[in-house]
């Protein structure tokens, strides 16, 4: 045997290095019901606003992201699977929003959406997408800017995929741009029973 085929035989057969969770590793969930303007990290270098001034949950991660000008439900866990599983878009993990949009959409509007978009990074995948009455929330601080003339609607919107600020751009694609964007589920958690502001703990696993 040549060095040449050794050397794939030894790579063949190397075993690779795998992180062993301790045996009393206990998955942790942290469900946060996020306010406007705050970001989705524990420290900043700018004194913003950030996950330490409402968490004091020690080792848990976000699960995703949620964008600062965003609202509402953001899972944090300190398991790597999870928090994989959550965050990757091949998943498929289901993602619901509610979104106070300027105008009205009509239902070729909203078929629209639920077809799939072209966005400048590529076009949506199918969305379950309705109209809906305004649900039963917090006031945002500071209020959103409406426009007295304008009507505003609130939309309902499950998608499986992370692209950037997709929700704002899929509704501002069909000409309603997002004035109020809140996060209410993921996967099989959602907001229910969880102030603005505040967090609770799940069991998992």
């Amino acid at each position: 045997m040549t060095i040449k085929q050794n050397q794939t035989v030894m790579r063949k057969y190397k075993r690779k290095a795998t992180k062993v969770r301790p045996v009393d590793f206990k998955p942790e969930i942290v469900l946060f019901n996020k306010p406007f303007d705050v970001l989705c990290q524990f420290t900043d270098d700018q004194n913003r606003k950030t996950l330490k001034d409402f968490i004091d949950v020690k080792d848990v991660y976000a699960a995703g992201r949620l964008d600062r000008d965003s609202e509402g439900l953001l899972l944090l866990t300190n398991d790597g699977k999870l928090q994989h599983k959550l965050a990757n878009p091949s998943q498929k993990t289901d993602k619901t929003y509610w979104a106070q949009v300027e105008g009205v959409p009509t239902e070729t509007d909203i078929v629209a959406l639920r077809q799939g978009v072209e966005l400048k990074d590529g076009l949506t995948k199918p969305a379950i997408i309705n109209i809906i009455a305004q649900p039963n929330i917090w006031p945002r601080v500071p209020a959103i800017r409406e426009r007295a003339a304008i009507p505003t609607t609130w939309l309902e919107i499950t998608i499986q995929e992370g692209k950037n600020r997709q929700v704002r751009r899929m509704t501002a694609h069909i000409g309603f741009p997002t004035l109020r964007l809140i996060r209410y589920r993921i996967g099989e958690w959602t907001l229910d029973g969880i102030n603005n502001g505040h967090y609770k703990r799940v069991n998992h696993g």
